[in-house]
């Protein structure tokens, strides 16, 4: 039986009025249509425009610079673009300078291990994280080890992989009961929006952690390519972000907004060039600088740091608002339409993981294909049949255990089984662990998006994996990592 025609996704609501984006697209990103490719990892990585690569170029031959660490003129030259950088961060993110500092980092990772080797832990100031963290937030808990300070993880539950308040109240409050352990407080950290679900989690936890005497460190990699972040009204002491994730490019450079009064309180276990105001090697001594550049690892990407700058001018000019209202239509139309399809025996065609309608949630999907039984078609076949088919999308874990094991109901009886085995390859974990899958498909939408995007995955997913007999499966390669 012939089925109805699609509605198309520049027919759902909201996408009418962010038309900009297509004229910009057109003008600003042609290589993204070209070859007939559709890129659909926005969570993985921003696409730059036409102009950002123009500007850099612009710049490098206009002028000269060289390591802001000295006086001369190149030097001078390249350490005042820095700076014009920093100010221009805190202005996109409303940030007050005098509260807060920009540190600039290698990438979000960076940025986390900064706070992580820095922070005080002990065992009365511990480490609370939500289960659904990057692993560059996870990564943490080995500095909470190491001072034997505690980590309590705040589990995901249900279908949509959210986190419920009162879990969190729970592990902020831990088994004290004495106020003066509560006082002492410890880091909670956070996604504001998960890199795999797409859940976004209220911002208010960054006072209700403060309330209960936490630093916060909210990780806004995924969260502000598309979404607005105040931090005029939500004032965590730490943000982790990668610049990538937002307009393309730089890559190779991130940043830590922090607030001035807890990078005060952070101790480094090390320092290094441009760091320090004043060392000796007979003496043993070093006096670290007393502002944001004494947490930055010797010289920084000085020729790229003012794309920064350039970058966040380009998406202001477009709009936040507008991309937000751009992504959150195709989300919405594309799980409108994937959660619709079914297999003539009556199974779905995708399952989701997280939630299933755009409530507080953003442009990022995570599924896998199932079979007409019901069963779920290796996440290595996609990878294989959408790369033939020019799609790039993500699939894996994502490098979030957390939220898989949510998605996956891998239990903690499940994963001690793992000790009781000589485990060597990822595929025997996942046989110990019976799960049906190493992972899941990623869709991500962003600046650059449109219905066209959509579509073709749609059409793709109906036309590969519908109906389709297990027995037209390959032979896949064994998984070398997650």
């Amino acid at each position: 039986m012939a089925r109805p025609p699609e509605m198309p996704a520049s027919a759902s609501p909201g996408y009418a009025g962010t038309g900009r984006i297509d004229e910009l697209r057109a003008a600003e990103y042609p290589h993204l249509d070209q070859d007939g490719q559709v890129y659909l990892d926005y969570a993985g990585a921003g696409v730059a425009a036409r102009a950002q690569i123009e500007a850099h170029h612009r710049r490098l031959t206009a002028g000269l610079y060289s390591n802001p660490h000295s006086e001369n003129p190149t030097s001078v030259a390249a350490g005042s673009l820095v700076e014009s950088a920093r100010r221009a961060v805190l202005a996109f993110f409303h940030a007050d300078p005098e509260r807060y500092a920009v540190v600039f980092t290698a990438n979000a990772t960076g940025a986390c291990r900064l706070v992580g080797e820095a922070y005080r832990f002990a065992r009365s100031r511990p480490l609370v994280l939500t289960s659904d963290n990057h692993n560059s937030v996870n990564g943490i808990r080995e500095y909470a080890r190491t001072a034997g300070a505690p980590t309590r993880y705040v589990p995901v539950r249900g279908a949509e992989l959210r986190v419920d308040q009162s879990d969190v109240e729970s592990a902020l409050v831990g088994q004290h009961i004495g106020s003066w352990r509560r006082r002492a407080g410890g880091l909670f950290a956070f996604p504001a929006q998960s890199n795999f679900s797409g859940v976004q989690h209220p911002l208010e936890w960054v006072g209700l952690a403060q309330r209960h005497g936490y630093d916060v460190l909210l990780d806004a990699a995924a969260y502000v390519p598309t979404n607005r972040l105040d931090l005029s009204s939500v004032e965590p002491e730490f943000v982790c972000l990668s610049w990538y994730k937002l307009f393309g490019y730089p890559t190779g450079t991130g940043a830590l907004i922090a607030r001035r009064d807890a990078l005060a309180r952070l101790r480094r276990p090390w320092f290094a060039g441009g760091t320090i105001r004043a060392v000796s090697v007979q003496g043993d001594w070093h006096e670290p600088m007393d502002d944001e550049t004494a947490f930055e690892d010797g010289t920084l990407n000085f020729l790229s740091i003012p794309d920064v700058e350039f970058g966040l001018r380009w998406v202001d000019s477009i709009g936040v608002d507008l991309i937000h209202t751009r992504v959150d239509a195709l989300t919405g139309w594309l799980l409108e339409r994937l959660t619709a399809l079914r297999h003539h025996t009556g199974e779905p065609l995708v399952r989701v993981y997280g939630p299933a309608t755009n409530d507080r949630r953003g442009a990022t999907i995570s599924f896998n294909f199932l079979h007409p039984d019901g069963t779920v078609v290796d996440e290595r076949l996609v990878a294989a049949e959408s790369t033939a088919a020019g799609l790039s999308l993500r699939t894996g874990c994502f490098c979030n255990p957390g939220a898989g094991e949510g998605a996956f109901g891998i239990t903690k009886w499940r994963l001690a089984r793992t000790l009781m085995r000589n485990i060597r390859t990822v595929d025997e974990y996942l046989d110990v662990i019976r799960v049906p899958t190493g992972g899941a498909i990623r869709v991500s939408f962003g600046l650059a998006s449109n219905a066209a995007d959509a579509e073709r995955f749609l059409a793709f997913a109906e036309e590969t994996y519908l109906d389709r007999d297990r027995s037209e499966e390959l032979a896949l390669p064994p998984r070398l990592r997650c």
